[in-house]
């Protein structure tokens, strides 16, 4: 289909634009199911920072931490395009797209661009976007139909063979990467789960759950969890291994409380406040925690 564009639909004047207007319990415990890990879990946790972790001095439980950076919005707001009407043959809404270019500025350049894709099949595009400055394109490879529910979270594994995925159903699903056939499946959650996290240097995979627990899980024998983390009073919303010390585990909350777990040990080694959504260690070096709560995201 070929649009014509007359002097005198150009010429004409712009249209002006429309204006719009409780504290929780300090402590913790991890329970083992299935053949005992080398180091059983502990009873609730009493051990100072020192006896578990080498991290630097953090708030005690029930202190409000101050991070040392937050970003946050003082606002909300929402951005709307207008959908591009050059293709419906009402003469109504050609006539709009033709002022809004004038608006803009750029009718000459736009127009010509626009009207040279009327051959184009819209379809070519499906599955496919390409940053056209550097390149770079994306392509559907592959995908596979993970849950019957909502899939709610997935991960690599820090070598990318393998693929982790979560969601409503209960269940964490270890993915081939390349294949994208079930290695296995881990379903000791009584509730949705709501992230899945890799370890970065071992073979370990973390889930946390609406069950207001936290589970690792031996990646090369997944049938039955190493540890649960028990002692969050709400649902848990994400955690993440800290990037060079194997022992360490971060989660949240919906009452945004962020415990620090110590996997050897199956205590709760340190409590406090700052995350509700998703939290996320510095890569690498590890020195900060990233904890994201409602419009504000704070470094700890």
């Amino acid at each position: 289909m070929h649009i014509q564009v007359s002097k005198s639909q150009i010429g004409r004047k712009r249209k002006q634009p429309r204006s719009s207007s409780g504290p929780a319990n300090s402590t913790g415990t991890a329970n083992t199911t299935g053949p005992s890990p080398s180091s059983a879990p502990s009873t609730p946790s009493t051990h100072t920072p020192g006896d578990v972790i080498s991290m630097p001095a953090l708030p005690n439980s029930g202190s409000s931490s101050k991070p040392l950076m937050m970003f946050g919005t003082d606002g909300t707001g929402a951005l709307t395009s207008p959908s591009n009407q050059l293709w419906d043959d009402k003469d109504l809404e050609l006539q709009a797209d033709v002022d809004r270019f004038v608006e803009d500025g750029s009718l000459d350049e736009n127009v010509e661009s626009f009207l040279s894709q009327d051959d184009t099949d819209p379809r070519d595009t499906v599955g496919r976007c390409m940053d056209v400055s550097k390149g770079f394109t994306f392509t559907d490879v592959n995908s596979v139909r993970a849950s019957t529910s909502k899939v709610a979270c997935c991960h690599f594994s820090s070598d990318g063979k393998l693929l982790a995925s979560g969601g409503h159903d209960k269940k964490a699903v270890l993915w081939y990467t390349d294949s994208l056939k079930q290695k296995a499946t881990l379903e000791e959650h009584s509730s949705l789960i709501t992230d899945v996290r890799f370890s970065p240097s071992m073979p370990r995979l973390a889930t946390s759950s609406f069950d207001r627990t936290v589970r690792v899980w031996d990646v090369d024998n997944p049938g039955y969890s190493l540890r649960t983390f028990t002692g969050h009073s709400s649902t848990v919303m994400s955690l993440d291994f800290h990037p060079n010390k194997d022992d360490l585990i971060c989660s949240c909350d919906g009452e945004c409380e962020i415990r620090y777990w110590s996997i050897n040990n199956g205590s709760c080694a340190r409590v406090w406040k700052g995350g509700t959504t998703q939290i996320r260690f510095q890569p690498r070096l590890g020195r900060y925690l990233a904890a994201a709560a409602e419009n504000t995201v704070s470094i700890f």
